[in-house]
């Protein structure tokens, strides 16, 4: 080997090093972030609320059994923890589950809706089990009144489309809300924006996007959870259709492609009246 040679491989190696460290970092480091959202249509007790969103957490540990994300959640002192779907996968199984769900409705008032990968790996019957068992509410294409400082909001929930083929549609779900009723949607899908964003929900909160895993600037990330190329509305609030949404990051994965410039989030929301 020549001189100049070595001094290429020498050269390459740190740099190497450098690179599967920051990819473990960006996939590993939890980034708890804030995001406000203002409406006039806000009830005023709720002027201050905060929703944490945990998104396609897909079995992921932040920690023994989840101390580090449950100690973030702890610390922004939620109103309401939501659960925006694919909280374990056919990878991870749902052992983990019921000892994460106590914890995080000891919290505070935490309530689910169902994602892609739990109907398809099977897990939905024993997660139900969990969910009651734990007093997390399943919102099943329904709706539950939330109050806080004496005013109420609707907190509505869909299930993912990969559920039962006879479940209510998302339209029908909004009509049953009460008219002129402050109300948030919980939908796991980001790329149902076209159908969530025309049922009049003041905000929909939703994840499934993971960020569209690799960030590049001037970009809403590059793939998809199924790999697709280039995909739209994947973090952050967007206002496309009558109704806006915001899309967490989500904290896991389940694909091989790793998150890159798009750490896993822990997203809270802070409803604000105008």
């Amino acid at each position: 080997m020549s001189k100049r040679t070595h001094r290429r491989a020498v050269w390459w190696l740190p740099a190497a090093v450098l690179l599967i460290l920051f990819v473990i970092w960006q996939n590993n480091a939890l980034s708890v972030e804030e995001y406000p959202f203002v409406s006039s249509h806000l009830p005023q007790g709720w002027n201050g609320g905060r929703i944490a969103v945990v998104s396609d957490l897909h079995g992921k540990q932040f920690g023994a059994n989840n101390e580090t994300l449950l100690r973030a959640l702890s610390e922004v002192q939620p109103d309401i923890i939501a659960i925006t779907g694919d909280l374990c996968d056919s990878r991870s199984g749902d052992d983990f589950v019921p000892d994460l769900l106590s914890a995080l409705q000891s919290i505070a008032p935490t309530y689910y809706v169902t994602g892609n990968h739990e109907w398809a790996a099977g897990l939905m019957p024993a997660l139900r089990e969990m969910l009651d068992e734990a007093d997390v509410v399943y919102l099943r294409n329904t709706w539950q009144t939330v109050t806080r400082s004496g005013d109420d909001l609707i907190l509505a929930g869909v299930d993912d489309p990969n559920g039962y083929a006879d479940q209510p549609t998302p339209q029908e779900v909004a009509d049953t809300v009460p008219e002129g009723a402050f109300w948030l949607l919980l939908a796991h899908r980001n790329n149902e924006y076209p159908t969530y964003g025309a049922l009049g929900a003041d905000l929909i909160i939703s994840g499934h996007a993971h960020g569209g895993l690799v960030r590049l600037p001037g970009t809403d990330g590059l793939f998809g959870p199924g790999a697709e190329w280039m995909p739209r509305w994947t973090n952050g609030f967007y206002a496309d259709y009558p109704s806006p949404m915001f899309t967490s990051r989500g904290l896991g994965n389940s694909v091989l492609i790793p998150r890159i410039f798009d750490r896993p989030e822990l997203a809270v929301i802070t409803l604000k009246a105008e």
